[in-house]
């Protein structure tokens, strides 16, 4: 077997995490690839919730759900990932898993990205909310000037946290051009 790249590895690490009946976030939606992985996993006794703030990609993940007739566990909704608590506050089930894919929309204007400033307050607020033992999988893109500052804000953010509140893994290659991208799963300790 050879290295696992950084997609199949984020995959992996979320159906560690994910089980039936449990609450997932994919804390940007996109085109809904992983909402539906994610409502996959958590069967019908479980929840997604999906967050994006461009209307294209809630469109785009509302009709993947549909088409997979996964609608009643999956919430999809049209705001930033920084109002997360807010949008589980009356959740009582354990949420386990988030992941964010940081960057742009694939296919969008390119001008409308994620931030490190909203990024990392959605990171706190998930902290927070989070099962002992969750894990936040963080797929940073950062090919594009805006991605760059975005993954030294996170980056420093992630570094920064105390090793009894949650362990940090960075997974990636170092060897590759065009600036692959890379994980920072943060699992939380307590």
């Amino acid at each position: 077997m050879g290295l696992m790249r950084v997609l199949p590895f984020a995959k992996y690490l979320l159906r560690e995490h994910v089980t039936p009946g449990a609450v997932a976030i994919d804390m940007t939606a996109g085109n809904g690839h992983d909402t539906l992985f994610l409502a996959e996993l958590v069967e019908a006794t479980g929840h997604v919730y999906a967050f994006d703030v461009q209307a294209a990609a809630v469109e785009s993940t509302r009709t993947r759900i549909e088409e997979a007739a996964l609608t009643d566990r999956v919430t999809v909704i049209h705001d930033s990932h920084e109002t997360v608590r807010e949008m589980v506050a009356d959740e009582t089930r354990p949420i386990t898993a988030a992941v964010f894919n940081l960057g742009y929309l694939p296919g969008s204007d390119k001008s409308v990205t994620t931030t490190g400033n909203t990024t990392i307050d959605a990171l706190e607020q998930l902290l927070d909310v989070m099962a002992v033992g969750g894990i936040i999988v963080v797929v940073i893109y950062h090919g594009h000037e805006s991605g760059k500052v975005e993954r030294d804000e996170v980056l420093a953010y992630a570094e920064s946290l105390d090793q009894k509140r949650a362990g940090v893994l960075r997974y990636g290659f170092i060897n590759q051009i065009n600036h692959p991208p890379f994980i920072v799963a943060i699992e939380k300790r307590a």
